[in-house]
C-alpha cells in the first residue's frame, strides 16, 4: 500500500479475542485501518489502541446497534463478520431450542445484519471484499452438532448467494472454514468447563488464530480481479470433525 495513501478501512466484529482479535492485529499490521467491533468494548479499546484502530460497541444481534456501528465506520473496503459461537452438544432428541434461536440469531441473522449495513460502503470502495468466517461445519456433520452445523451449513448457503446476488459488482465474497482453532470458543460451547474444553484438544496440535488471521489477511490482499471463494483450514492432525489423530501419551 502507498505511504501517501489513505489506509483502506477494515471492519472486524466480534474482535474483542481469538480469531478476531488476531486478525484485527495482522490487518493492522499490514497497512490497514481497522474498526473492531463486539459487545466486550473494554477489551477492543484495549486492542485498538494496541494497533492504532478503532474500537465501536457492537451487538450484532440488536439492529440499532448495528446501524450505529455502521455510521461509525465510513468508507470500508473489507468487512470479516467473525462473531458468532456454539453453544450444546446434546443430540437433536433432547437440544435446547432456545440455544439454537441464539446462535441462529448471531452466527446467521447477525452476519447478514453487519453485511446489509456496510455493503453500500464496501461496493463504494471500488474493491470490496467481504470475509464471512465459517467452519468446516458448514460442509460436515457430527452427532450432537446439529444446531451448530445448521448455522454454519446456512452461513455458507448465504456466501454463495450473495457471491451470484454481486457478480459484476466490485465486490468478493470469501468464505474461511477452520478445522479445530484453540480459542476461548470451547470454554464458551461448554459454558465454561475449562477441562472438558482442553479435552478438545487432548494430544494434537490444533490451529491457533493467528493461523486464521494470516490466511484472512492473504485472502484480502490479492488482486482485485483474484476472489478466493472458500478456504479450508484444518490441523495437520486433523481429517474430519471427528477424524483426529492424537498422541499416545496424551
Amino acid at each position: 500500500m502507498s505511504q501517501d495513501a489513505p489506509r483502506p478501512v477494515a471492519v472486524v466484529t466480534g474482535a474483542s479475542s481469538g480469531i478476531g482479535a488476531a486478525t484485527a492485529r495482522r490487518l493492522a499490521a499490514d497497512g490497514f485501518d481497522v474498526v473492531l467491533g463486539a459487545r466486550r468494548t473494554d477489551r477492543i479499546a484495549a486492542i485498538a489502541d494496541e494497533i492504532g484502530g478503532r474500537a465501536h460497541a457492537l451487538d450484532v444481534t440488536d439492529e440499532a446497534s448495528v446501524a450505529a456501528f455502521a455510521a461509525s465506520v465510513g468508507p470500508c473496503a473489507v468487512l470479516v463478520n467473525n462473531a458468532g459461537g456454539a453453544s450444546g452438544l446434546e443430540p437433536i432428541a433432547d437440544a435446547d431450542l432456545e440455544r439454537w434461536r441464539a446462535m441462529y440469531e448471531v452466527n446467521v441473522l447477525g452476519l447478514a445484519r453487519v453485511t446489509q449495513a456496510l455493503l453500500p460502503a464496501l461496493e463504494a470502495s471500488g474493491d470490496g471484499r467481504i470475509v464471512n468466517v465459517g467452519s468446516i461445519s458448514a460442509f460436515e456433520t457430527y452427532p450432537g452438532g446439529a444446531g451448530y452445523t445448521g448455522t454454519k451449513h446456512a452461513v455458507d448457503a448465504l456466501n454463495r448467494t450473495l457471491r451470484l446476488e454481486l457478480l459484476g459488482r466490485p465486490v468478493r465474497v470469501i468464505e474461511i472454514d477452520p478445522g479445530a482453532v484453540e480459542t476461548e470458543f470451547s470454554v464458551v460451547r461448554f459454558d465454561g468447563d475449562e477441562d472438558r474444553a482442553a479435552e478438545v484438544y487432548r494430544g494434537m496440535t490444533p490451529l491457533e488464530a493467528d493461523d486464521v488471521a494470516d490466511v484472512i489477511a492473504f485472502a484480502v490482499t490479492r488482486p482485485a480481479h483474484v476472489s478466493l471463494d472458500r478456504i479450508v483450514l484444518r490441523p495437520r492432525d486433523q481429517a474430519t470433525a471427528r477424524d483426529i489423530h492424537r498422541r499416545d501419551d496424551a
